[in-house]
Order: C-alpha cells, then structure tokens, then sequence
C-alpha cells in the first residue's frame, strides 16, 4: 500500500461526558482500529479525551457553499428556531 492509497478519517473527540464530539482533525491510517489508535496518540496526549470517533473522509457529505442560501434562508423567517432571545443562567452550565 503506497502512501496515496492510505485512507483519509476525520476525527472527532469528546472531552467529557455531557458534551459533544469536536472535529479536531484528520490523519492517514489503513483501518479504523489504526485510525483510533493513531488519534488517541496525537489528539489526546494529556488526558483529555473520553470518546473518539473516527470516519474515513470520503464517506463525509457535505453541502456547496454556493447552495447556502436556499438551504439556510428559509430557516430566517422563524425566530423562534433561534433560542438567541432567552437568557441562560449561570448554573446551567454546557447547553
């Protein structure tokens, strides 16, 4: 296997339970397994992941950005889909 041929994944890590997966990256490995072990080697070496999830690159769909208004702007006209207004306590903490 040459070096073009190994896969692409992007890696997502969640720092703590509660909280959501981030996409921090991506690296090259062979499999999922090596991909795992890979972004646990470079993404959380002081401790500070509870999850990964890794997904090969090419299996990731994404919208144009030329397409952004017709997918976004229809979203405008109900601002009650955009909880912006609502003040969020202190305590609540992560929402």
């Amino acid at each position: 296997m040459t070096a073009t041929e190994i896969p692409l994944w992007e890696v997502f890590i969640r720092p703590r339970n509660g909280l959501a997966h981030r996409h921090c990256g991506s690296l090259h490995a062979p499999d999922a397994e090596m991909a795992i072990q890979a972004a646990r080697d470079v993404y959380t070496r002081r401790g500070e992941g509870q999850s990964i999830w890794v997904i090969p690159s090419s299996e990731v769909v994404a919208s144009d950005p030329d397409d952004k208004d017709e997918i976004f702007d229809p979203a405008d006209d109900k601002i009650y889909r955009h909880p912006s207004f609502y003040d969020i306590p202190e305590d609540v903490g992560h929402m």
